[in-house]
């Protein structure tokens, strides 16, 4: 009994002396680094782009290349990898079906050479197959269903059949293949019965030859149509290998800060523990703060906030080389991508950054505040403490101080430094505002605006005592800090 008394005056004493340490008044957490789990990087699995002919541009692959370096993304989804400007079904001088795969090859080979992987999104429909001219876009996707669904099936044989031979097995059977992109939103002429049918006749397609290869849907907009699908793959006998949809923060009115994690729990709870689940659209909302410190904050929030829900959550999109609605020329356009058209790097960007260097293992912490938040996480010599200050638009937010308490550290800090992203750091669209905001900058302005972009290494103050130390700093509205502690 005296053993645990003096225990628990131990944890007393040291509860006090870090609470000591705090500012009256800052938002106090703590971080227990003895009490782990594993941090799977699951948000670097996939990331979204636009359509499939844009992989042939220079700035495309740079700004992919760029993503998978600094991001760590694995795979890269885009649609349209059947549309008529990559040439794949065209008619031979008898008028038959013939496929063309060369232009699809040097999309695949870049991917491949720099060590990501397609994730394949099997649209839109070849105007030679195609039972109407409906279209989507800029680009003009074909949204209509097969007038032959024969003629579909074989398209979807001979594809994977040359994809199989050109990559090898070990390869493709790495890749996802999603049937169509977000039939209820826009993207499908027709409707629930027969976008079942597309799916029924491409699953078969695929598994009929290749049966190890993963094939899912329905990739719909808003989280819809998973029990349907599910219900309807269960009565026609075939296993979908994942389930996919897609969600934004601004589908459901009025808003709310965790309408993400709301949203994917219900989808969690609705294909059960082992059904893997996709989400292979995400962002910061279909509202233009995507060039902002509010895509930056939005994704420290909600990267730890769904944790363990989904298999893959796919920030869409990696650039502004995009052309849903022809391509933009304005350098910041609130674009959904992580770069802008020249390579500079958004907030949203600097967060990946950040989210990439993070540990394998998290530490527990503890303390609540309806706008600020702390997650730690460990690797072999690293501790890495991320801070964020976010909230809905309009909603109460203010600057925050916050007090971060470690414990448990096990070994010596031998380097510490803070770096920043807000509205006076890695925040480029307010360097370019103060420029007279050009349309079309020269290089020395687009240095300017990547530098700006850069992180800014600051010393770090902080209190040790024994293997527990406290630091205190400010957040502002919107603003992400990072704190990283080397050890030995």
């Amino acid at each position: 009994m005296s053993k645990l008394i003096l225990s628990l005056f131990v944890l007393f004493i040291l509860q006090l002396v870090s609470s000591q340490q705090c500012e009256t008044g800052s938002v106090q957490f703590t971080a227990d680094l003895s009490n782990l789990s594993d941090w799977d990087h699951f948000w670097e699995r996939t990331v979204g782009s636009g359509h499939a002919v844009l992989a042939l541009r220079e700035d495309w692959r740079r700004a992919l290349a760029l993503s998978h370096e600094k991001l760590g993304f694995q795979s890269v989804r885009f649609h349209g990898i059947f549309d008529d400007d990559l040439s794949v079904v065209q008619l031979d001088s008898n008028g038959s079906i013939i496929y063309s795969w060369y232009d699809i090859d040097q999309v695949y080979d870049y991917i491949v050479e720099i060590g990501m992987a397609p994730y394949v999104e099997l649209s839109f429909m070849p105007e030679l197959l195609a039972s109407g001219n409906a279209t989507i876009f800029h680009y003009k996707g074909n949204i209509t269903p097969p007038k032959n669904y024969t003629q579909w099936s074989n398209l979807i044989q001979a594809f994977i059949g040359h994809v199989v031979d050109r990559y090898g097995m070990d390869v493709v059977s790495q890749w996802q293949f999603e049937i169509w992109n977000e039939p209820n939103c826009g993207f499908w002429s027709s409707d629930q019965t027969n976008y079942f049918k597309l799916l029924l006749e491409t699953f078969n397609a695929i598994k009929s030859i290749y049966p190890q290869l993963s094939v899912g849907g329905p990739a719909t907009c808003q989280s819809a149509w998973i029990p349907e699908t599910l219900a309807f793959a269960k009565a026609n006998g075939i296993q979908l290998d994942f389930v996919s949809t897609h969600e934004y923060p601004t589908d459901i009115q009025p808003l709310q800060r965790n309408i993400m994690k709301q949203v994917l729990t219900n989808s969690r709870q609705q294909v059960g523990p082992n059904m893997k689940l996709y989400y292979s659209e995400y962002n910061d909302g279909l509202f233009f703060r995507h060039d902002t410190t509010y895509a930056s904050a939005f994704i420290m929030f909600n990267i730890p906030d769904v944790y363990g829900i989904a298999d893959i959550f796919s920030w869409w999109c990696f650039s502004d080389v995009f052309e849903e609605q022809g391509q933009q020329s304005v350098p910041f356009n609130q674009g959904f991508g992580l770069l802008t058209i020249y390579d500079i790097p958004k907030p949203s960007f600097k967060a990946f950054e950040l989210l990439h260097e993070t540990g394998k293992m998290r530490a527990n912490v503890t303390g609540e505040h309806p706008t600020a938040g702390v997650f730690t996480t460990l690797s072999d010599d690293e501790i890495m403490v991320i801070i964020y200050n976010h909230n809905i638009p309009e909603a109460p937010i203010a600057n925050e101080t916050i007090c971060v308490t470690l414990e448990n550290i096990q070994g010596t800090i031998t380097e510490s430094y803070l770096r920043r992203i807000d509205h006076d750091n890695c925040n480029p669209i307010a360097t370019w505002t103060a420029m007279g905001s050009p349309e079309y900058p020269i290089k020395s302005q687009i240095d300017e605006l990547k530098a700006a972009a850069e992180f800014i290494y600051q010393p770090i103050d902080f209190n040790q005592n024994g293997n527990s130390l406290t630091f205190t700093l400010e957040v502002m509205p919107q603003g992400v800090a990072a704190v990283t502690f080397k050890f030995q």
